[in-house]
């Protein structure tokens, strides 16, 4: 091509590599080595360029030439003619310079005098080489660079004693990139970029910018007339909404404060520990209406959603999507910014500050990561260079059309590289304590909530998207190689097997998995009037069949409180006395149960209302008595739960768990205990489903003793009626339910007793 036809290339903004023409390049005159360079300043009238091996205040060599015919030299003429015939073609706005002794200064810069008169100096982009070496380019092309954020988007970053920022960007199809922003009037033509041989990789470092800056690529499709302006995928911070540029952010400046924290959690088994999870949406936690009702700041979470949660004795909190999104009223699980905390409550150094104040209470977090699907927003990901990159381009595999959303194409390894190396990148600079992955079913099966004719089916014919589960079985592979200690958990509706096994057997390789089933089956049973719920009594017991398939997580989650499902407190049926005591039956009920445990926030004081993400929880609810009676509850609980190993040390097998009666179906009453690893450390566990107390009810116990009660749903305390045990009886020698012995029990309405024999007796059997 000749150089002329390239300099046409640079002037229209087409060039795929614009290295080739702009900068510093060898040439010939009269018979000898010289240097030139060039540059394009569309809104320049001169330019000059400045040697800074002597002076930052005056050129050495000439000014440079304008591109113009009349304005070339003789002795520059005759060099370019005899280099590049088609010289004389070029146009205004294009400078060059010959170095005769071809000793070019480097780095030099360049003093832009504006057709306006105004002035600007700063370093020549095009005079740095490449910074991606051949290694990343080659990890990144077989999809195994897991630390691939630390490569690609915008890093600030010294070169040659040069501060700047360096770009580089996946877009293999097309012809042209450019970073634009306020730093070049988002000009495309002033900041094209260079692209890596056929990696697909595009870079440009590009001196004087720095943290903060606002920048977006412009994307040149190579084989359609489609030109758009993208967000960066990679990038660490975002505009405020409804913008939609990325942010330079220097991601590593944070100064941690959670050493112990971090170096405890690799020792952890979190399997046998307790964890209850609080659940929070922080759009909608607590706003400010003093202030038009304005989102609560990472910074304010830390000073009040912090304390409150280690005052009701949670052990984690779980956040539903902090990752960058467009519109509210997702949830924030429609994500565009992957690598970018949402600037709806702060810089990411803010959100660090909010993980590391939990990390030194001793409060996990975990949050929502969506790698199931992403938006069709323009600046997003979607047909990011003039083709389905990261989706698919058949509707029937790339396309979710009841969510209007895109599907990764998880086949592709450069997309399965950047979901994993996004995992990555939250636990390694967020220091998050596992992520909880949404919509795992919909990645699992090809034809999720799709019509007959409007999916593919697999290679064997079959509905499994068996590239979905390779990379689930990758992504959780790499990330407990790279951070044991850290959480996985499936939200997974269906009966796929193994969701929680390892790989190395055939599982999914995740920790946990949220039990829907249980939660369907529990909140439909307790939704019944009570003088029907013999007739239900199924939904109680039915999901201790499968209990120990998985790993699971106990929930009462957010998606059971919005669109006409009641809040937790009006699925209860009865008066207000008996919707409070259903609530504090049903949530001892699931801190009863094996499983993790979590409750989506609100549940914890019964809001009335049904979630609202857009509002604030009901906070003045807890100035009444019986809320503030069922915060008490719930803190107890977490209490219990705490300092009991026998709630949660064997949570996963059947070791840990006895049915003692489940017949009871006509008196709605059910008794289990709970086992710790210690088999003789154990919790009586008895439930009374119906309104009616039982008086002189016979239960049987395993081991002669006292029996203290711990809890009781019914207490004053908690806004009960006040029937109990009297803190406890000591067994009777009564064979009772194929136990040798048995204890006489009052049980509350709708109320739950627990009880734990004392210790420092003598067993007998």
């Amino acid at each position: 091509m000749e150089l002329t036809e390239k300099i046409n290339l640079i002037i229209n903004s087409s060039h795929s590599n614009p290295f080739d023409v702009l900068g510093p390049h060898p040439v010939s005159v009269n018979n000898k080595d010289a240097i030139t360079i060039r540059t394009f300043q569309p809104n320049a009238k001169d330019v000059t360029v400045i040697d800074l091996r002597t002076t930052y205040a005056k050129p050495v060599v000439e000014t440079v030439k304008k591109e113009s015919a009349k304005k070339i030299s003789a002795d520059t003429k005759k060099t370019l003619e005899n280099e590049h015939p088609m010289v004389m073609t070029r146009k205004e706005g294009f400078f060059e310079v010959v170095f005769k002794d071809g000793n070019v200064p480097f780095p030099y810069k360049l003093k832009v005098t504006n057709v306006d008169g105004a002035e600007e100096v700063f370093f020549d982009p095009y005079c740095f080489g490449p910074v991606l070496s051949e290694f990343d380019l080659h990890l990144m092309g077989e999809g195994t660079h897991y630390k691939k954020y630390e490569k690609l988007g915008a890093h600030v970053m010294t070169i040659d004693n040069v501060d700047g920022v360096f770009f580089a960007l996946w877009a293999p199809n097309a012809m042209r990139v450019s970073v634009k922003g306020d730093f070049n009037d988002w000009d495309s033509r002033t900041h094209m970029m260079r692209l890596l041989g056929n990696s697909g990789i595009w870079e440009l470092f590009v001196p004087g910018l720095k943290h903060g800056t606002i920048y977006k690529f412009e994307v040149r499709a190579k084989y359609k007339d489609y030109t758009i302006e993208k967000a960066d995928p990679y990038g660490f911070c975002s505009e405020l909404r409804p913008k939609s540029a990325s942010v330079v952010y220097d991601i590593n400046k944070y100064s941690w404060s959670d050493d112990k924290w971090m170096k405890a959690r690799k020792e952890k088994d979190w399997l046998s520990s307790p964890m209850s999870m609080y659940e929070v949406h922080l759009g909608s936690w607590k706003r400010i209406p003093e202030e038009g009702n304005r989102f609560m700041t990472y910074r304010e979470m830390a000073t009040t959603l912090l304390p409150y949660i280690k005052d009701l004795g949670y052990t984690h909190i779980q956040l539903m999507p902090v990752s960058e999104h467009p519109l509210d009223e997702s949830w924030g699980y429609q994500v565009l910014g992957y690598f970018a905390c949402t600037s709806r409550f702060g810089t990411p150094d803010d959100f660090m500050y909010f993980i590391d104040r939990c990390h030194q209470e001793g409060i996990g977090i975990i949050m929502d990561w969506v790698p199931a699907h992403f938006p069709k927003d323009g600046h997003g990901l979607a047909h990011f260079d003039g083709t389905a990159l990261y989706e698919h381009e058949d509707p029937r595999r790339g396309e979710h059309r009841d969510w209007g959303t895109l599907i990764f194409n998880y086949g592709r390894k450069e997309v399965a590289n950047f979901l994993i190396s996004n995992a990555l990148f939250w636990l390694d600079k967020y220091h998050l304590d596992g992520l909880r992955v949404d919509a795992v079913a919909s990645m699992l099966y090809l034809d999720y909530s799709k019509k007959p004719g409007d999916w593919i089916p697999n290679q064997y014919g079959g509905n499994e998207n068996l590239e979905a589960v390779a990379f689930l079985k990758w992504f959780n592979e790499v990330v407990h190689s790279y951070h044991p200690g850290v959480l996985t958990i499936a939200e997974e509706s269906t009966s796929w097997a193994m969701v929680s096994r390892p790989t190395y057997i055939g599982g999914l390789g995740f920790s946990m998995k949220w039990n829907m089933g249980w939660m369907h089956d529990i909140l439909t049973y307790f939704s019944k009037d009570p003088v029907y719920r013999k007739y239900h009594h199924n939904n109680l017991t039915f999901a201790l069949l499968y209990a120990f398939t998985e790993n699971f997580v106990n929930v009462f989650s957010h998606d059971e409180v919005v669109y006409g499902k009641c809040s937790m407190i009006n699925k209860m049926p009865g008066d207000n006395w008996q919707k409070f005591a259903n609530l504090r039956l049903l949530y001892a009920y699931m801190y009863a149960q094996p499983g993790k445990k979590l409750l989506f926030m609100g549940g914890e004081f019964a809001q009335y209302n049904e979630w609202m993400a857009t509002a604030s929880l009901d906070w003045h609810l807890t100035e009444f008595e019986p809320h503030q009676k069922l915060l008490r509850w719930v803190k107890e609980l977490n209490r219990l739960y705490r300092v009991e190993p026998a709630l949660y040390e064997v949570d996963f097998s059947y070791e840990g768990f006895e049915w003692v009666d489940f017949t009871d179906y006509a008196s709605g009453t059910i008794a289990f205990i709970r086992k710790a690893k210690d088999q003789m450390d154990f919790i009586l566990c008895v439930f009374n489903f119906t309104p009616t107390p039982r008086q002189n009810y016979r239960i049987g116990v395993p081991y002669e003793g006292f029996y203290q009660e711990i809890l009781n749903s019914d207490s004053e305390v908690y806004w009960g009626s006040n029937v109990g045990n009297w803190g406890g009886f000591h067994s009777d020698p009564i064979w009772w339910q194929g136990r040798p012995h048995s204890l006489n029990l009052n049980l509350p309405p709708l109320g739950a007793v627990f009880f734990k024999l004392a210790k420092n007796q003598e067993l007998s059997e």
